[in-house]
């Protein structure tokens, strides 16, 4: 099962060895669920634990905190609580590892009512809530800007004999810092150091973030370098930080001596930082310099990502070079990614404005294999962009579409 990618092949071998009489064990059945969740198949996975169900075979607790996480993708919490109340029935060990799991997911969907009701129940249920447990609800109630109930949902954690870790004060240093209280958050930070929590790169890199968006650039800058004299390693994330800032205000030549300073200080720039000057290069319509940025990531062998490429192949767009962008897709293509919808739409009509019907033709068969498709106003607006001024535009959506 492990060596078949295609969900659906894997699922038509399994039910091909089963009639032939193959008792299927716990390994098979976990590889092919993980496979049809991940493809959203949930149906079939339902049907699959079914049959787990009936075959009273016991399934491992990675399984189904997987599953929530997939149901969590997919928006469908309310599926992940179904299951993970019904995990005794499955033979299964449901530590607090599942609760926390299931209320992850809930805070993620926007549920926090739903997890808060869980969470309550957990004691009942014979769970005993650990820092975990506390840190998603705290992110749930920040999430929901509740930062009183926050507070008093931290004062429970200590009440419960809960040890804060530096998660937890990460989550409200953060709340502050996007709130532009960042002296309330300096205090914070003093505490927990006070209180014996040692600062994370996180925590560090949260701070700096909060003392940009204040403009508070060269302080921000003085942290990144003080916090290796207080046991804390900067990190390319740090310089990441601010590379941004500097984007922002378009001090991209900035940005780049931060990237040259980088290297001397031997860090190796990841695609992140790489995606950043992309990014900013592209947006000051200086798309040229964001290609050789391109090129030079791949050298120094890093990959770009989907991210990159949808940079790329939108500021070509924005400066007219549909041409640049048919490159820079092309490759993208090949990597496995894809552009978004209204990028291909935007590079077709791009392509029949410059008379490239060929190129725009392409573009078109890649939607079709990746199954992207336009209704016919979408076509409509896509012709009349294409050929602004230009005859009969229902005439020339006919031909197009033939």
């Amino acid at each position: 099962m492990k060596g078949i990618h295609d969900p659906d092949e894997a699922l038509s071998l399994f039910h091909e060895y089963y009639q032939m009489g193959y008792k299927h064990d716990y390994p098979s059945f976990s590889s092919l669920i993980y496979k049809l969740a991940k493809s959203r198949n949930f149906e079939a996975v339902e049907t699959l634990l079914g049959v787990l169900q009936n075959l009273n075979i016991h399934c491992k607790e990675t399984l189904f905190c997987a599953l929530f996480q997939h149901y969590g993708k997919a928006h469908l919490s309310v599926k992940a609580v179904e299951l993970f109340r019904k995990m005794p029935c499955f033979n299964c060990v449901c530590t607090v590892q599942s609760l926390n799991s299931v209320l992850n997911v809930l805070v993620d969907d926007n549920r926090f009512g739903d997890a808060k009701e869980i969470f309550d129940e957990s004691k009942e249920m014979g769970f005993r809530p650990n820092s975990v447990t506390f840190n998603v609800m705290i992110k749930g109630l920040l999430n929901g800007a509740e930062f009183d109930e926050a507070c008093n949902m931290f004062d429970e954690m200590l009440e419960r004999n809960v040890e804060p870790s530096v998660v937890t004060y990460n989550s409200f240093i953060s709340f502050l810092c996007k709130k532009g209280e960042v002296e309330k958050a300096k205090k914070l930070f003093e505490d927990m150091v006070k209180k014996g929590k040692y600062p994370n790169a996180v925590t560090y890199a949260l701070l700096m973030e909060g003392l940009c968006s204040l403009g508070e650039y060269k302080e921000a800058k003085k942290l990144m370098f003080d916090m290796e004299y207080k046991g804390c390693k900067t990190k390319v994330i740090h310089f990441g930080v601010l590379m941004s800032y500097l984007g922002k205000k378009g001090e991209i030549e900035e940005a780049k001596s931060l990237l040259s300073e980088m290297k001397k200080r031997r860090f190796k720039p990841d695609v992140v930082i790489y995606n950043i000057l992309v990014n900013y290069l592209c947006k000051e319509s200086k798309v040229e310099e964001a290609y050789k940025v391109l090129i030079e990531m791949q050298v120094k062998g890093c990959e770009p990502n989907a991210a990159t490429y949808r940079m790329m192949v939108d500021g070509f767009c924005n400066v007219g070079d549909f041409e640049g962008a048919l490159k820079v897709l092309n490759v993208m293509l090949k990597s496995r990614h894809c552009p978004r919808s209204e990028t291909f739409c935007r590079l077709v009509a791009g392509l029949l404005r410059c008379g490239k019907v060929d190129g725009a033709c392409f573009v078109l068969e890649e939607m079709e294999k990746r199954k992207i498709s336009l209704d016919l106003e979408a076509w409509g607006d896509l012709i009349r962009d294409a050929y602004s001024g230009v005859g009969d535009t229902n005439e020339l959506l006919t031909q197009v579409i033939l």
